[in-house]
């Protein structure tokens, strides 16, 4: 993977969008002392390589999605990317990652209740070819969700975004 080197104002707009993705880009524009031009053409670029997306981001309790739950699992030997591939799939899944330790993937799972969630370990993940254990912690309260990095440094800019 190529990395992508971003300039000042490349991070002024990309850390006002991670505050509010729907900022108009005038309003970045103006408090980055650019055009607006300018910021839509960053942001094109920032967008088409893959760096930068803006979504809408639902809280899944809001929406009666109560039972979340982070899943180590334990793969057969090479079979990692095999397993990572058929766990992305399931809707419930909405984060997986390779870890190193005692597990190979961490789930990151919203189900909708208690019931919704055994289901999904025993009828669905635990059923993956290649899954030799499992091991669930239930979310019981959240108290920090961010998609914002590079917040522990100061803003390059020296100014938070607008």
């Amino acid at each position: 993977m190529n990395t992508i080197q971003l300039d000042e104002i490349d991070v002024g707009i990309i850390q006002r969008l991670q505050y509010d993705g729907r900022l108009p880009l005038t309003k970045i524009a103006a408090g980055l002392g650019i055009s607006e031009g300018a910021v839509r053409r960053r942001v094109k670029r920032l967008t088409a390589s893959g760096l930068l997306q803006v979504v809408a981001i639902v809280e899944p309790q809001l929406l009666g999605w109560n039972a979340a739950g982070i899943i180590g699992v334990t793969v057969q030997v090479g079979q990692v990317d095999a397993v990572a591939h058929q766990i992305s799939q399931f809707p419930e899944v909405s984060y997986l990652f390779m870890v190193s330790g005692e597990f190979d993937l961490f789930v990151e799972v919203f189900c909708q209740h208690r019931e919704h969630f055994v289901s999904f370990l025993n009828e669905k993940l635990r059923q993956v070819p290649g899954v030799e254990r499992t091991r669930t912690f239930m979310i019981l309260k959240t108290y920090k969700l961010s998609y914002r990095w590079g917040e522990a440094e100061p803003s390059p800019m020296g100014t938070p975004p607008d």
